[in-house]
């Protein structure tokens, strides 16, 4: 479609107002931060939110921005809670999950068994994805029973009217998890790095036991997804597969940067590791990523974030299911 038509269908949008979009500055988004890939017959005014987590609160609660990063596992939850927004399957951020499980030296701790029965640490939210993930790995790949554990949370829920089950316990909020871990709790999940001599990871070799997971189940962990106003899609529904084009343009440059080989950041690198064995790094799309999708559902579930199963095809606007 021409941009001029798109600038036309797009004319009722608030009088044409730029459209307000909160992301993380990384390799991928910087082409769409600086301008150099515009969306088709659309302005984007940029808000910069350090660290981005904290926008997701500030999305899912009061709809403060018109495009916004998110976590999926956030999404999810709020898709439950009826809040009004939609993701489309650009997925901003992905990593393996393996090393963030970290216990201290001195608990004991040798196996992930051995987590079973104490208090584990959950860096932010219950809900967070890097937790969520993580701990669905315990369960999947270790045979850990999760609810034997009490799950002691550092911060609230993204989502205000989200209920935690009975094992999880926010008496620590406000605290840091690495105090938590020198404190006597033994272990912890989340994005959370290792303090040798005393805190390390639980897992091993734990890039290399996420690329086996890989290998084993074709999983390629998601973390973070792009969400929009539902009242935006409802009155042009051509705004999720303009902002698909577009993010894929801005990925095509980063690929280029990574292939290049130049000045590469410490996240360049490990996204040249990770493309090594699962091919693109940051893949988009419903059919390329639908085995990663279904999992996190189902750990979702299992972990009694969300109440029911949902299928990918609930998650996405229609017009964006074919987008590859």
């Amino acid at each position: 479609m021409e941009e001029s038509t798109l600038a036309w269908i797009f004319h009722g949008i608030d009088r044409v107002r730029p459209l307000k979009i909160a992301i993380g500055s990384t390799g991928l988004t910087k082409p769409i931060i600086d301008g150099t890939v515009r969306p088709e017959g659309l302005e984007l005014q940029y808000v910069q939110v350090d660290p981005i987590t904290s926008a997701f609160r500030r999305m899912v609660r009061n709809l403060e921005f018109d495009i916004c990063e998110m976590a999926l596992s956030t999404y999810l939850c709020a898709k439950s809670y009826g809040k009004p927004i939609t993701a489309i399957p650009v997925f901003l951020k992905r990593s393996f999950h393996h090393g963030s499980i970290v216990c201290n030296a001195n608990s004991g701790i040798k196996t992930p068994k051995d987590l079973e029965g104490r208090t584990v640490g959950v860096n932010r939210g219950y809900t967070v994805t890097t937790g969520l993930w993580a701990r669905g790995i315990l369960h999947t790949e270790y045979g850990v029973d999760l609810k034997t554990i009490t799950w002691a949370a550092t911060d609230d829920e993204h989502v205000a009217e989200y209920r935690a089950p009975a094992n999880v316990d926010y008496s620590r909020r406000g605290k840091s998890v690495t105090d938590l871990l020198r404190s006597g709790i033994g272990a912890a999940v989340g994005d959370i790095r290792p303090d040798p001599p005393d805190i390390e990871r639980l897992i091993p070799d734990a890039r290399d036991a996420g690329f086996a997971y890989f290998r084993k189940t074709g999983v390629y962990p998601i973390n973070h997804t792009l969400v929009i106003k539902d009242s935006l899609l409802t009155e042009v529904p051509q705004l999720a597969q303009v902002l698909f084009r577009a993010f894929q343009k801005a990925k095509n440059i980063y690929l280029a940067h990574l292939d290049a080989g130049q000045n590469l950041s410490a996240a360049d690198e490990t996204a040249i590791a990770n493309m090594q064995v699962v091919g693109d790094p940051l893949s988009f799309g419903v059919s390329a990523n639908r085995k990663a999708i279904e999992t996190i559902i189902q750990f979702a579930v299992d972990q009694q974030i969300i109440p029911k199963v949902l299928r990918p095809e609930d998650l996405f606007p229609p017009n964006t299911l074919d987008l590859e």
